[in-house]
């Protein structure tokens, strides 16, 4: 993450979930973060109508994580939940504009929501996007957490603008979902190398 010099705090706002992050031992990992003094707002079990035992944990700046118990994996993060206003149009452009696959999709009647697990492969081998509806909600406040926009909102300086990164082969695609999400695709992974 990109720290706002001089900024010690965000509104998130209510759209964002959580980072899904796959951990070999949720257990483990649960007790290293209570030894910490980190906050866990749901402790380990399995997932209601599954066996992946999971837990749900908070950083210091109120972002969330759920830890899925999974094998070995060379990239741990596993998934992002956003809300969205309406999951059949959210499921629609992530297929047509993006060519994600919808790979499951449940209702939940009790808890007044819904959940569609979409991405470019199966969620135990690659990072997903979960979208959740939330009964009778069709828009949420997405908060000021943009790195660049807080920089400018309070008087600072950004020297370079999102833009080509031309000493190398790099290209960057930047959209707004219909829900107002940002969602930047890249092609390259080397351009972390320039950013250094």
């Amino acid at each position: 993450m990109l720290p706002d010099y001089g900024i010690d705090s965000y509104d998130i706002g209510a759209g964002f979930g959580h980072f899904g992050i796959a951990v070999e031992d949720v257990a483990k990992t649960v007790e290293l973060i209570k030894a910490k003094g980190g906050k866990v707002n749901r402790e380990l079990g399995p997932v209601k109508g599954g066996s992946t035992v999971i837990a749900f944990v908070e950083d210091p700046d109120g972002y969330k994580f759920e830890l899925l118990e999974r094998g070995p994996t060379p990239e741990p993060l596993c998934q992002v939940m956003l809300r969205v206003g309406d999951l059949d149009r959210s499921i629609s452009f992530y297929e047509k504009a993006f060519g994600m696959d919808l790979l499951c999709k449940r209702d939940n009647p009790e808890y007044k929501y819904t959940t569609a697990m979409i991405g470019y492969g199966s969620e135990d081998k690659n990072c997903v996007l979960e979208l959740t509806y939330n009964y009778g909600i069709t828009e949420y406040d997405k908060g000021n957490a943009y790195a660049q926009k807080q920089l400018k909102v309070f008087g600072g300086k950004v020297t370079r603008e999102p833009g080509p990164l031309p000493a190398i082969n790099t290209k960057i695609t930047a959209c707004l979902d219909p829900d107002g999400w940002k969602t930047v695709f890249v092609d390259n992974i080397d351009f972390l190398k320039e950013l250094e």
